[in-house]
């Protein structure tokens, strides 16, 4: 479960949302972009997914957003947020 402690798979589900959202946010995107892209990406994960997806964003959204913005590498933001292991 997605819920359960462990780093796993938030550090997995958040490299994957930020690649995926900066694919979809293109070159240079501002916040707007971004806040549409990582709509887009909680969407198409399908619902369990979806929903964590969707925490995290609420939870880390200026982090992400940021990190989206400056294009920082997707592991390395999970990372500074505390989803991966650095």
């Amino acid at each position: 479960d997605a819920a359960a402690p462990g780093k796993g798979k938030k550090c997995t589900l958040c490299t994957k949302i930020l690649q995926q959202a900066q694919a979809m946010a293109g070159e240079d995107p501002d916040e707007e972009a971004v806040q549409a892209a990582l709509g887009k990406v909680c969407r198409a994960l399908g619902k369990r997914l979806g929903r964590v997806c969707k925490g995290l964003v609420r939870k880390y959204g200026e982090q992400l957003s940021e990190a989206l913005q400056n294009g920082d590498q997707p592991q390395d933001t999970c990372a500074a947020i505390g989803l991966c292991k650095a």
